[in-house]
């Protein structure tokens, strides 16, 4: 018998079924594991916690949300919000995710509003240590819907930076568009920032979508649109 914090104790042959199943997160019950996994009816995609180094991603319907190569989900988000530079003020987060990105911003910002489309999500996270303090973070304001059309709902001039980590453009391609893009810009303030996340540059459909995304910024008016490879996508201002 093993006995893990929480006075929870399980029974060794159950550790063969973490070793069978190495590319997944379980949870621990009294009445034995768990895959940490959810499916939306909503909109029928598949999310399951998958481990790292570090802290964990999440695979939606098998795509992972995070860098895992050389580098951890955790490593990765703090290497965005460096490109992004100081996060002070009121920050958009424009896809919860996981929540490391709020929560990252959370320590620095005033306020940070995070939205997220699916509430299957919530789930995930709650079950994530690394995430789970999402919802009792004071300065963390969750919001459930789709980012195209809760952007419509804030007031111009909302947000001092906004962090636009979307999943990959064939998920999501109105998070990459023009109308989209005109949004962020309404709701930035004077000497706004925005990150955008994109993929690696160095990829045939990175570079192409990269330079789809700085055209439409600057048609949408922003100004000083800059690569950042390290991060993996671009500030603007």
């Amino acid at each position: 018998m093993i006995e893990l914090p929480g006075n929870l104790r399980m029974d060794a042959d159950y550790l063969q079924a973490v070793v069978d199943d190495p590319n997944s997160c379980m949870r621990v019950q009294p009445d034995g594991l768990y895959k940490v996994s959810a499916f939306s009816e909503e909109t029928g995609r598949y999310y399951s916690l998958y481990p790292t180094s570090g802290a964990p991603t999440m695979l939606i319907s098998g795509i992972p949300m995070h860098r895992v190569k050389d580098t951890d989900p955790y490593a990765d988000t703090r290497t965005k919000i460096r490109a992004a530079g100081p996060l002070t003020g009121d920050v958009l987060d424009t896809c919860t995710g996981l929540g490391y990105t709020a929560l990252e911003a959370a320590r620095t910002a005033r306020s940070v509003t995070t939205l997220e489309l699916d509430p299957t999500v919530y789930e995930i996270i709650r079950q994530n240590p690394w995430s789970a303090h999402l919802f009792d973070t004071p300065n963390i304001s969750p919001r459930t819907g789709d980012s195209a059309t809760l952007i419509t709902e804030f007031a111009d001039a909302s947000f001092d930076v906004i962090v636009h980590d979307p999943p990959m453009f064939n998920l999501a391609g109105e998070l990459y568009g023009l109308d989209f893009y005109t949004q962020c810009r309404r709701v930035l303030r004077r000497r706004g920032r925005l990150f955008h996340y994109i993929g690696n540059p160095d990829s045939k459909s990175g570079a192409t979508v990269t330079r789809g995304v700085v055209r439409r910024l600057q048609e949408a008016g922003f100004l000083r649109v800059t690569p950042h490879p390290e991060a993996f996508g671009v500030t603007a201002a």
